[in-house]
C-alpha cells in the first residue's frame, strides 16, 4: 500500500473510531430533535422519553400477513390470511423500509419483525430479516405466538457451523386464551393452560444459551379482554418466574376482522390492566415518571426483580431520584449503550466530564436503590431486569376520521376523534412508508393501511393451490 494509501486508511479508521465513541451519533441526534419538535405541546414534560432518549419503536408492515393462529379479537383483516409468506418478497420489503428507518431515525433503534406470524417463514429468511435490520442499525424483535419447534430456533440462532448467529436474539411470545389453534391446546378455556407452552418457549432459549452461548431477550405479550382481565395477576405470578425481560399487555380494540370482536372491549381500561399487574406482583408500580409518548396509550415500569421482589430503578415520589431521571436524561440522552466495551467506556467519559454531576448523583442514587431492594436479596436473589408495558392501540371507527382530518391538516371538532389525533401525533410506534416519504402511525397502519396494502399483496403473493 502507498503512503498515501495508507495515511488515508488511517484516517478513516481514526475518524471511524471518533464516530463510534460519540455518545450519540449524529443523525440520531438530529432525529431525536425533530422527534421532540414534532410532539404536541403536553406531550413535552420532563418525563417524555419520545425526542429525549429515543425516536421511538419500530415495525415492519405488508412484508408476512398470514397467521397459522385464529385470535378473538386479531387485528389483521380477513384478506391477510390470503397472502403467501414469501422469503425474498420479506426480504426485499424489510430492506427497503430499514433504509428509510435508518435515513430517518438515526441508529441505534428497537425495530419489531411483525406482520402476521414470523416463523411461517423459513428460518434462513427470517435470519436474513434479521440481518438486513442489524446491517441499518436497528435492534430487531421477532414477534411470534411461540408455537414452533426447537429444531427452527437453532437453524435461525446457529451458523451452519454451530456458532451464534447473532450478537443477541430477541424475541417476543404472544400467549393468551384468546388464541385458538395450538398445537396440543388448540382451545385454551383460561391462561394457566399456557402455562407449560410459556415454559416451553424460554426453556428452548436457555438450552440454546446453555449449548452454544446464543445470549438472548424475551418478552411476553398477552391480549386482554373483559374474559380474561381477572386472570392477568396469576399470569404476572408465573411468568416472572421465567426469564422474561419485559411483560406486555395490550387492552383489545376494535381493529381487524369485526367477525373476530367478540366482547365489548371498551369496558376495561388501561388503568384496570395497571391495577390487575400490580396484584400480581403485591407492589405498587410507578409510571408517570418516565412517559413513552402519550399517557393514554403507553405505560411502562422499569425495575429489578431480585428473590421474588420487584424494585423500581425509581420511585417517582422521591424528588432526589426525579433528579438522577433528569441528569441521566440530558447528559446521556439517546445514547446507544449496546456497543463496543472501549468505545462505550469513551463515549460514557466523554459524558461525565462534561457532567461532573452525574457522578455524585449516581452514587446516592445507587445506595438508595440497594437499600430499597435489600443488600441480602441483590447479593443472592438473583437480580435481573424486568419491564412492564401496558400499550392501549384505538378503535379503527376513531383514528379513521382522526387520521383523514390530519392529511387534510385540520383539528377535528368532535372530542374523541380530536383526542385520537393528540395521540397520534405522539405515537412511540411507527412504520416506515419509503415511497411517501412518510412514518405512519401503528394504529393508523392497522386501522386504515393494513386493509388496502393485504388487497394488493393478495394479488402479488396469491396462495399456491
Amino acid at each position: 500500500m502507498k503512503p498515501r494509501q495508507m495515511a488515508r486508511a488511517a484516517h478513516a479508521r481514526i475518524r471511524s473510531l471518533v464516530l463510534a465513541s460519540r455518545p450519540v451519533h449524529p443523525d440520531t441526534a438530529a432525529a431525536l430533535q425533530r422527534r421532540w419538535r414534532e410532539l404536541p405541546q403536553a406531550a413535552r414534560t420532563s418525563s417524555q422519553l419520545l425526542g429525549r432518549r429515543t425516536s421511538g419503536c419500530e415495525g415492519t408492515h405488508g412484508v408476512f400477513p398470514r397467521c397459522n393462529l385464529a385470535c378473538t379479537p386479531c387485528y389483521h383483516a380477513k384478506e391477510a390470511q390470503q397472502v403467501r409468506t414469501d422469503g425474498p418478497h420479506t426480504l426485499a420489503e424489510v430492506g427497503r423500509q430499514m433504509t428509510y428507518l435508518r435515513t430517518v431515525r438515526g441508529t441505534g433503534q428497537h425495530a419489531q419483525l411483525i406482520g402476521g406470524e414470523v416463523t411461517l417463514l423459513g428460518p434462513e429468511a427470517h435470519a436474513g430479516a434479521l440481518e438486513v435490520m442489524e446491517r441499518h442499525g436497528r435492534k430487531p424483535l421477532s414477534m411470534t405466538h411461540g408455537d414452533f419447534d426447537e429444531d427452527y430456533l437453532r437453524a435461525l440462532a446457529l451458523t451452519p457451523e454451530g456458532r451464534p448467529r447473532f450478537r443477541q436474539l430477541r424475541f417476543a411470545g404472544h400467549f393468551d386464551s384468546l388464541m385458538l389453534g395450538r398445537r396440543g391446546i388448540p382451545r385454551p378455556r383460561r391462561e394457566a393452560d399456557l402455562d407449560e407452552p410459556r415454559r416451553r418457549f424460554v426453556a428452548m432459549f436457555e438450552r440454546l444459551e446453555e449449548q452454544h452461548g446464543a445470549r438472548f431477550d424475551l418478552a411476553h405479550n398477552m391480549t386482554i379482554t373483559p374474559r380474561n382481565l381477572g386472570e392477568v395477576a396469576a399470569v404476572v405470578k408465573a411468568c416472572t418466574q421465567l426469564r422474561f425481560g419485559m411483560l406486555s399487555f395490550q387492552p383489545a380494540a376494535h381493529v381487524g376482522n369485526p367477525s373476530r370482536w367478540k366482547e365489548d372491549f371498551r369496558a376495561i381500561t388501561i388503568d384496570d390492566v395497571w391495577r390487575e399487574i400490580e396484584r400480581g406482583m403485591g407492589t405498587r408500580l410507578p409510571w408517570a415518571h418516565l412517559q413513552m409518548g402519550d399517557a393514554r396509550c403507553n405505560r411502562s415500569a422499569y425495575g429489578i426483580l431480585a428473590g421474588g421482589q420487584w424494585t423500581p430503578l425509581l420511585d417517582d415520589r422521591e424528588p432526589r431520584d426525579l433528579r438522577v431521571r433528569d441528569l441521566v436524561l440530558d447528559g446521556f440522552g439517546g445514547m446507544d449503550f449496546e456497543r463496543p466495551r472501549g468505545a462505550l467506556a469513551i463515549a460514557i467519559g466523554r459524558v461525565l466530564a462534561r457532567r461532573p454531576a452525574l457522578i455524585p448523583a449516581a452514587a446516592t442514587w445507587a445506595l438508595r436503590f440497594v437499600r430499597r431492594a435489600g443488600p441480602r436479596r441483590l447479593l443472592t436473589g438473583r437480580p435481573r431486569a424486568l419491564t412492564f408495558v401496558v400499550h392501549a392501540f384505538m378503535d379503527a371507527a376513531v383514528v379513521g376520521p382522526a387520521w383523514e382530518a390530519m392529511e387534510r391538516g385540520e383539528t377535528a371538532a368532535d372530542p374523541d376523534v380530536r383526542a385520537a389525533q393528540e395521540r397520534l401525533r405522539a405515537c412511540s410506534y411507527a412504520m416506515a412508508h419509503p415511497d411517501d416519504d412518510r412514518l405512519v402511525p401503528a394504529c393508523v397502519q392497522h386501522s386504515v393501511l393494513d386493509p388496502q396494502e393485504n388487497l394488493v399483496l393478495r394479488r402479488v403473493l396469491p396462495m399456491r393451490s
